[in-house]
């Protein structure tokens, strides 16, 4: 299953350029998640993914598009498996979609649909079937429990295969995850329950280990 192209894309080349996807879960009320937008804008991130799990996820991810669409930042739609929630995605100008767990239909789906996909995957099997049918990245999840190390020691039999680590992952473990060959990593819970002070180190950490 090819991937149309789509891992050569500039939304995949983004995510590899910036390395941080910021995980917003039920952000609520709306004001809350534009200024926790803006904050985190202001301190370099330039990835964000809106969980699809909130009854008003649609209406956040076009608000944040329309207050931010000018910044350079790309929306992601994340907790996706559902086809109702891929074709919402979609219909909200999602520029990728993430989910949980592998659902090969899904993959096909949105690939297909010329969206970029970040399936997920825990075991290496089900992560070389994520590669296989045409995941854009495969997000490991949930990364906490295996470590940097794992991805590692997965590089090497599987060198091709982008990971996004997420669940877990923090100020402690992100740099080490991206030394391992992460090509990005994802982080929610980290920076929602962080002062603005530690939100702009953790941003800033990550921006320095480029390259």
């Amino acid at each position: 299953m090819s991937d149309g192209g789509l891992r050569g894309g500039p939304v995949a080349s983004a995510i590899r350029a910036h390395r941080l996807v910021v995980v917003l879960r039920r952000i609520q009320p709306p004001e809350a998640l534009v200024s926790l937008v803006a904050e985190l804008v202001d301190a370099g991130a330039r990835i964000f993914e809106i969980t699809m799990d909130a009854p008003t996820a649609s209406d956040d991810l076009r608000a944040i598009r329309d207050r931010f669409g000018g910044d350079g930042i790309l929306l992601g739609a994340g907790t996706v498996t559902q086809k109702a929630q891929l074709e919402a995605a979609g219909g909200a100008g999602a520029d990728f979609a993430v989910s949980p767990v592998l659902d090969p239909a899904l993959v096909r789906l949105a690939v297909g649909g010329g969206l970029p996909f970040v399936a997920g995957a825990f075991t290496p099997t089900e992560i070389a079937g994520a590669w296989q049918c045409g995941a854009t990245f495969v997000k490991l999840f949930p990364a906490s429990a295996v470590g940097p190390s794992f991805v590692r020691e997965l590089r090497g039999p599987m060198p091709q295969v982008e990971l996004i680590p997420t669940g877990g992952v923090d100020a402690a473990n992100a740099g080490a995850f991206l030394g391992a060959g992460a090509a990005a990593v994802g982080i929610g819970g980290a920076l929602v329950r962080s002062d603005p002070v530690a939100r702009r180190e953790l941003v800033a950490s990550i921006d320095g280990a480029r390259g």
